[in-house]
């Protein structure tokens, strides 16, 4: 039994949905997809597949198995690269889990630029805010905008993240500018809601004297470029990462707010699983980004000239 083969033609078989489909894109007859299965699962000791008539569907233990196979595919085709001709030349998947408006506006450049450098590389990626689980999903890094707390996963910052409070300039003629925190509650306040404490708004004065302050969420979104156009549409007052509303800034439809407070600071960070081996795709990737984004990030520059 030849495990890697098989171990490919498992990844194939998943990928086309169907035995026909796997044989069809390996260039094999059906019978040779199926003896290959058939001698993993029974190698593995367990079933990889709920069989139907119509389709193969993959069992929890399946699915777990998958991952790790595409993993240890993509890392045996990186050894044999790296001990070819071609050793300089990195290929492969990079599945990376992005949070949604970060990733939207600023990491598609950085994702372009890499892969001028290395254009063998295949990214796959998921734009969402939730907290993956980079293991269970087989995900080689995630982009994550957090606080982290401690884990097993290995960190590196990539850039800090300001937050800013800020109005269209209509909705401050219409309802004043607030001139210190305590005035927030008396104000149309625009929250985003998939923070836990998201009607809670902290600052802290020049002597370093926290005040958090409890708003009435007029409008809450879990969206921030929602939230973002509703405060230009002169909605309320909004309080998001400048990385969001830099533009809005820039071009002066939205008024930063209590500049003399300094607002709520967290980093975005690269993470990814504290393993025995770390790819060199996850490695090249990790480094482009901390080196891309190193210095004063370009959406904190509006702040400057406010």
């Amino acid at each position: 039994m030849d495990r890697l083969e098989n171990m490919h033609t498992f990844t194939r078989v998943v990928e086309a949905g169907s035995i026909s489909g796997a044989a069809e894109r390996l260039g094999v007859a059906k019978s040779a997809v199926s003896r290959r299965l058939k001698e993993l699962e029974e190698h593995l000791g367990v079933e990889l597949f709920h069989r139907t008539t119509r389709r193969m569907n993959l069992t929890d233990t399946g699915r777990a198995f998958y991952h790790q196979a595409v993993r240890i595919l993509d890392d045996v085709l990186e050894a044999e690269l790296a001990t070819s001709q071609a050793h300089s030349t990195l290929k492969g998947i990079l599945k990376v889990a992005l949070p949604s408006s970060f990733g939207l506006m600023h990491m598609g450049p950085a994702i372009n630029e890499f892969l001028q450098i290395h254009p063998q590389i295949e990214f796959d990626l998921d734009f969402n805010d939730r907290e993956v689980d980079l293991m269970q999903e087989g995900f080689d890094l995630a982009i994550r905008i957090a606080r982290l707390p401690d884990s097993s996963l290995i960190a590196r910052r990539l850039a800090p993240i300001q937050h800013v409070l800020c109005a269209s300039p209509d909705y401050l003629d219409k309802h004043g500018t607030p001139q210190s925190p305590d005035d927030l509650p008396k104000h149309q306040c625009l929250v985003y809601s998939l923070l836990h404490d998201y009607q809670s708004w902290s600052f802290t004065d020049k002597s370093n004297q926290q005040n958090t302050i409890t708003i009435n969420p007029h409008m809450k979104a879990s969206a921030g470029e929602f939230l973002r156009d509703a405060a230009v549409n002169s909605q309320g007052i909004v309080y998001l990462p400048t990385f969001i509303v830099y533009k809005e800034i820039e071009n002066a439809t939205l008024t930063p707010l209590l500049n003399e407070y300094n607002h709520s600071r967290i980093d975005a960070y690269a993470i990814y699983p504290q393993t025995r081996h770390l790819s060199q795709r996850v490695r090249a990737f990790v480094d482009f980004l901390v080196k891309r984004f190193e210095g004063i990030p370009y959406w904190d520059l509006c702040l400057q000239v406010t």
